[in-house]
């Protein structure tokens, strides 16, 4: 069997879309049971609540979770409120813990997905469990990696399956904690319809303002659900505090997302039309940048000739005040229209590199 084949029935158990809330992370049992009956009480439709038990920390010293006493409270939200509940685990002894404990859904965090060692721990300590078990996209934008986890998880026979969109690191500073690079997402749903995709706005904003913005992108494009962190305090939240909301803003959150209907059928012929519109217009635009980058390699044999170092300062800062004038003449983003050229700079480099 391969990843491809896996049918994923036990996503039909729970609403659409699939919402998972809770604190980021356990902290006494009346804070995670004041969160869960703020969230039953606001009648908003979520199925599952969260709570991190072990923390992973880039620091020693910090607040690491509460461990294994965590999951009697997880156990009380259940048997008191109904929810099912979910955790993070990032070893096997995790792993123990949490069966032992009957979570009902698990999922192994960004800093684990990078390593296919501790994946494989992970994988071997679930063998067999037809428990759900979500993988969060390695902090890395690495499709491949991402992937790989899945399939140590589908090698120990671990098939019921789901992928979470948390971001990717990145030293540029931007307005996310973690970028969303959607494309690698959505790569990954191009390959693995079968495979439910939920988002995790809370990690991809870092704070409150954006989440119900990135949402409703990843809603837009079909994504099955989303898991985000809830605090019934967030402002006293011993982790992650700038980005959890309250029970009442979380239900106000789902009560305004817009579920994108996946049927086109009745605009076929117009949609259509606008594709083949664009497939035009993307060849032309690989017909010119296949000019351009012939251009490039013209001014690289003069910089070889006159020995001058391919990378121009100046030049780049003319391209993105370029950039910027195009962006408020056309109404496109600024940000779009500075990656556009930047990849194309890069790939110019490359190039000029090569000869």
């Amino acid at each position: 069997m391969n990843l491809k084949d896996i049918e994923n029935k036990w996503v039909k158990d729970f609403p659409s879309p699939l919402i998972i809330a809770g604190p980021c992370s356990a902290e006494s049992e009346s804070q995670m049971l004041e969160t869960a009956r703020r969230i039953k009480e606001t009648h908003a439709e979520v199925p599952i609540f969260r709570a991190g038990i072990w923390k992973p920390r880039t620091k020693p010293n910090g607040f690491e979770g509460v461990g294994v006493i965590g999951l009697n409270w997880l156990k009380k939200v259940k048997s008191e409120y109904g929810f099912k509940t979910a955790t993070e685990v990032a070893n096997a002894h995790h792993v123990a813990a949490a069966l032992e404990a009957d979570v009902d859904i698990l999922w192994i965090g960004a800093r684990s997905t990078v390593n296919p060692f501790t994946v494989q721990e992970i994988a071997e300590a679930l063998k067999g469990t037809d428990k759900p078990v979500f993988v969060k996209n390695p902090v890395n934008p690495d499709l491949a990696l991402w992937i790989g986890a899945l399939e140590r998880l589908l090698g120990q026979d671990v098939k019921n399956l789901g992928v979470i969109h948390r971001g990717f690191s990145t030293y540029q500073k931007t307005k996310y904690r973690n970028i969303p690079n959607w494309q690698i997402a959505l790569d990954f749903k191009n390959q693995y319809p079968n495979i439910p995709m939920l988002v995790d706005p809370s990690h991809i904003c870092g704070n409150r303002t954006g989440l119900a913005g990135i949402a409703q992108e990843a809603f837009n494009v079909g994504y099955q659900g989303m898991i985000i962190e809830t605090h019934c305090t967030p402002d006293e939240a011993w982790s992650d505090a700038s980005q959890q909301i309250t029970p009442e803003v979380l239900a106000d959150l789902i009560n305004n997302l817009q579920i994108r209907n996946s049927d086109i059928s009745a605009f076929d012929d117009e949609m259509g039309r606008h594709r083949t519109l664009i497939s035009d217009l993307d060849f032309n635009l690989i017909e010119l940048l296949s000019q351009r980058m012939k251009i490039s390699e013209k001014i690289g044999t003069l910089k070889k000739e006159n020995n001058i170092a391919i990378f121009q300062p100046e030049r780049w800062k003319v391209i993105t005040e370029y950039a910027s004038q195009k962006a408020d003449e056309t109404g496109m983003s600024q940000e779009f229209i500075e990656k556009v050229f930047k990849a194309i700079h890069e790939e110019s480099i490359d190039i000029q590199n090569n000869i």
